[in-house]
């Protein structure tokens, strides 16, 4: 799920550029997308997401596997576009997000796997549970920001995708009806917030 969760394809960033070592960079809240399937009784798959989530990357370009990511979810933010089904994700037979407001993810390992593509495994903590998870990682763009409003902040765009078992989390209400295995689905853009930049929109959110 996290986020955040990108800087593994930071390995291709040698096309990017040239930047101080290491660099600090902040998940954009407005470009985010923390997305998530899950099989409903066989007939469909029911798309969700979180609305609020935020986080830090690290990246070091000379050195990407000692990169690191962070990013924290409010469970409250669930949404699945029909408001019943999310006050009921929201209670405890699902997030439980009155005692347990946030989920965090924690990079522990970056390795390449191509030209602009990555692997990177981190701890998941949800619903008191920390479990490792591992995403398939792809860098899409490291640029500045060619609108002037934006001050020419550095961005960079990830996308990530992975799979966990709900169960592992100890969320086993309603299964084997609603499923056990949830597929990730993860978009992001991080800024550089230094200087000028950090007047940037991209920088406020």
């Amino acid at each position: 799920m996290m986020t955040s969760l990108f800087l593994a394809a930071g390995v291709a960033f040698a096309a990017a550029p040239a930047l101080a070592d290491p660099v600090k960079l902040k998940l954009d809240r407005s470009h985010i997308h923390v997305g998530f399937q899950v099989g409903h009784i066989g007939f469909s798959t029911v798309h969700g997401r979180f609305n609020d989530a935020a986080g830090e990357i690290t990246f070091d370009k000379d050195k990407p596997e000692t990169s690191t990511v962070s990013a924290t979810i409010q469970t409250k933010s669930v949404d699945t576009n029909y408001e019943a089904r999310d006050k009921h994700l929201r209670t405890a037979d699902f997030f439980d997000a009155e005692k347990f407001p946030t989920m965090t993810f924690k990079s522990t390992k970056i390795e390449k796997t191509g030209e602009a593509t990555g692997r990177m495994t981190g701890e998941l903590t949800m619903l008191g549970v920390t479990k490792p998870v591992t995403l398939d990682v792809t860098f899409t763009r490291m640029a500045e920001h060619p609108f002037p409003a934006y001050k020419k902040v550095l961005t960079a765009g990830f996308s990530a995708r992975g799979k966990i078992k709900r169960s592992d989390f100890g969320m086993t209400k309603f299964a084997p009806a609603i499923g056990d295995e949830i597929v990730l689905l993860i978009d992001v853009e991080a800024v550089r917030c230094e200087g000028e930049a950090a007047e940037s929109p991209s920088c406020k959110t």
